[in-house]
């Protein structure tokens, strides 16, 4: 699993706007549109209220004049003209953040960290469950970018909104400003301690969800095996005991960060009522207008959007600040370390040393120990042992997907650590006992390990591993499109379309996983066939499952607990009657 590194909500916000560097000037543009919505915001209610009192002095007859419809029109048109400019001026907001940060910040965030998880050692992709991942580069990458939506459109403005009404109120009448402002810092009180006791529920609530999706992940990507062996009722057990967890943490983060908005709705309630009361007192004592108190009434409700809108904007950042926790964890993840190496341009022949090679997964659990094998190209080389003796660590090993803790293994005199994994992992085809094809033709699956292959060098592999024949059978033959969930093309067949792959790309060395297991008898006889020719010249690493594979391998390793325990060729190693005959014994004795 990814190391939670835990930072303050400061640090966490300053960075987010420090990752959105690129679309900086987007945002200024977003904030002087807001300015100019705020210079509309406190326009309105001053224009409203000398409208208001227009009326009032003409139905009080203060006011006596052939021109009223006149005036009302002169006092109406601009009014209405404000309150169009606000609505342009928040609808070209809005379009700009909302457009600016999903294009920009979110899809540039999600192919950083589709390059981060390029760069990361295998080990992370074999401790971390794939939903987690999807997690952090979907959910959690969109709550950040709606943090910067909500800073900018909400929070800023939002407080800056309340700064300038606070003045422009305080110009009408400081004693009414005054009765709104005792009651103002109660909500912003109350708001932001409500809304950080959600954030541990918010927190709480990713973790789950991160798990829910890989237990879903996890059951339809093994759906057959799972209605095989009736695993559904203990698949819903786990899905209903995770998603309780998860709902529990998401009912109680969504109902703390809900209280907010009625909370502020109760202070605001109370400070109409002082506005009203202390209002109706001034105009019969001191002959306060009429006027003024209809623009303070409508200040104060102003005042009231944009705190509500920080207290729910204050629930977005708390989500954000837990998202982007789990984002820069993933991000700030050691990557492996960088080489630059290189086999030079001299021909590859496949000698392949390991030299006192020391390894393990956990360091409380060596593996591999002292391991010292000679191997020339062109040889046939097994791997035999019982699960767990560590087969396939070898070939890990051989990849580079792990690098030992101590020796060398070298490839024609050169060690691989000192060469460039990319390099090193071009020298090796494999045929896994796991088929995979990805979403696309076929020949573009065959051509997987030879993007440059023309059609003739794809219909030959193909031909060679017995596989043209039902090719030509599909809807489009070679076209057809095809993928790892295809119904319609056997286990076998998918084995067969592997095998080409391996025999196309031709490499030097090849990694074998009882790359016949999942085919029938007849189809393993061609196949090996064909495997004979494709190893021709080449060394090979056989890991075998079913014994009777490798009794032709030029040299067979016999493995257990991390160790060598016999080396030989088949009739050699039954001759000694060792690990290897009991082995053999366990699976052909009658």
């Amino acid at each position: 699993m990814i190391a939670e590194k835990k930072q303050s909500r400061s640090k966490a916000l300053l960075r987010i706007f420090k990752e959105a560097k690129p679309i900086w000037g987007w945002l200024l543009v977003s904030c002087l549109l807001c300015l100019l919505g705020i210079i509309f915001t406190v326009v309105s209610p001053k224009m409203l209220g000398e409208l208001v009192q227009l009326l009032y002095d003409f139905w009080s007859g203060e006011l006596v004049t052939d021109n009223f419809a006149g005036m009302i029109l002169a006092g109406a048109v601009p009014l209405g003209i404000v309150y169009l400019l606000l609505s342009l001026v928040n609808l070209a907001n809005m379009y700009l953040l909302n457009n600016v940060v999903s294009r920009y910040f979110t899809c540039s965030m999600r192919i950083r960290i589709s390059e981060k998880i390029k760069h990361l050692p295998v080990k992370f992709v074999d401790c971390t469950p794939v939903g987690e991942i999807l997690r952090r580069m979907t959910d959690d990458v969109s709550h950040m970018g709606t943090s910067i939506h909500t800073m900018i459109s909400t929070l800023s403005t939002g407080f800056l909104q309340i700064l300038v009404i606070t003045v422009m109120m305080f110009f009408e009448d400081w004693r009414l400003s005054i009765a709104v402002l005792i009651i103002t810092p109660i909500s912003v009180f109350l708001s932001s301690k409500i809304s950080a006791m959600s954030e541990k529920h918010f927190h709480e609530m990713f973790t789950e969800s991160g798990k829910l999706n890989s237990v879903v992940e996890e059951c339809y990507t093994n759906y057959a095996t799972t209605k095989a062996y009736n695993w559904e009722s203990e698949t819903l057990r786990r899905h209903e005991e995770i998603n309780l967890r998860q709902r529990n943490a998401e009912y109680k983060a969504t109902f703390i960060s809900s209280a907010v908005r009625p909370c502020i709705a109760f202070t605001n309630a109370l400070a109409y009522i002082a506005i009203n009361l202390l209002g109706g007192w001034l105009i019969l004592s001191e002959g306060v207008s009429v006027g003024t108190i209809v623009t303070i009434v409508l200040f104060a409700k102003q005042i009231a959007a944009p705190l509500e809108q920080i207290a729910e904007g204050l629930g977005d950042v708390h989500r954000a600040i837990t998202s982007s926790e789990r984002v820069f964890a993933l991000l700030d993840l050691d990557e492996e370390k960088p080489d630059k190496g290189s086999f030079g341009t001299g021909e590859i022949f496949g000698d392949v040393r390991f030299e006192n090679v020391n390894f393990s997964y956990d360091e409380a659990k060596p593996l591999i120990k002292d391991l010292n094998l000679d191997i020339k190209h062109g040889q046939n080389v097994a791997i035999v042992g019982p699960t767990g003796a560590g087969k396939t660590t070898i070939v890990n090993l051989l990849m580079r997907f792990y690098d030992p803790q101590s020796g060398k293994i070298t490839i024609d005199g050169h060690d691989i650590g000192e060469i460039s994994r990319e390099e090193v992992r071009g020298l090796f085809g494999m045929v896994l006992q796991d088929t995979w094809l990805f979403g696309g033709t076929v020949a573009d699956n065959i051509a997987y390990g030879k993007p440059d292959a023309t059609r003739e060098e794809i219909i030959t592999a193909c031909d060679e591993a017995y596989c043209d024949h039902f090719i030509r059978t599909l809807p489009n033959g070679y076209d057809t499109i095809i993928g790892d969930d295809t119904t319609n093309i056997s286990g076998g067949q998918k084995q067969l379309l592997t095998i080409a792959r391996a025999l196309l790309a031709n490499h030097r060395l090849l990694i074998l996983d009882e790359a016949t297991s999942n085919v029938d008898t007849r189809t393993e006889i061609l196949i090996q066939k064909a495997m004979d020719k494709l190893m021709e010249g080449k060394t090979c690493f056989i890991i075998a499952h079913r014994l009777s594979t490798i009794v032709d391998s030029d040299l067979i390793l016999v493995i257990n607990n991390g160790e060598i325990v016999e080396t030989g060729k088949h009739e050699e190693l039954l001759a000694k009657k060792g690990f290897y005959y009991e082995i053999y014994n366990s699976q052909y004795a009658v």
